[in-house]
């Protein structure tokens, strides 16, 4: 299969990610226009203590209209690596730093629409070490056991999907 970019124009510049549309050629030769939402990159974490709890984030989304619980997660600064993005935002969104961070996986969000790329680590060894959060963030962070972690992911309690996509990934580690 071949697609071809005909063409390529901005259409919104914003803080989190910017939307280009698109002017592809398909396979069969017709022609599509895709609204594409630009975005740098996010890193997600799935942050485990001594005592086997997750450590989470409760947010209010506006798009969602509700609070959520989250794994810690944000977006990688242009030309950060994701590993110290990893470390900043597991500082900011929980107050603790990792004594061990690794990579256990990488997946698209939302490739229908849009090119961000999530990296995904397990933290462990977790000691305070507070960082200043964003000023438009209002977190409160709270360590679930994990054996109810999973309960609640399986029961439809966690409704975040980078947050269940990042728990599979870790299911296997933890």
């Amino acid at each position: 299969m071949s697609y071809e970019t005909l063409h390529s124009e901005s259409v919104y510049h914003g803080r989190a990610f910017d939307v280009r549309r698109d002017e592809i050629r398909l396979p069969d030769g017709k022609t599509a226009r895709l609204d594409i939402v630009d975005h740098v990159g996010a890193v997600t974490l799935v942050p485990v203590d001594e005592q086997n709890r997750v450590w989470f984030v409760r947010q209010y989304r506006h798009a969602a209209g509700e609070v959520l619980l989250e794994l810690p997660a944000g977006t990688v600064e242009p030309g950060e690596p994701p590993l110290e993005c990893a470390r900043r935002e597991i500082r900011e969104e929980i107050g603790m730093a990792a004594g061990r961070i690794e990579l256990i996986g990488q997946y698209f969000l939302a490739p229908g629409y849009s090119t961000e790329f999530m990296h995904v680590f397990l933290a462990t060894d977790l000691h305070p070490d507070p960082l200043e959060g964003d000023a438009d963030e209002f977190l409160s962070a709270e360590a679930i056991p994990l054996e109810e972690v999973l309960r609640m992911a399986e029961s439809g309690k966690i409704r975040d999907a980078k947050t269940l996509a990042s728990l599979m990934l870790a299911k296997r580690h933890l």
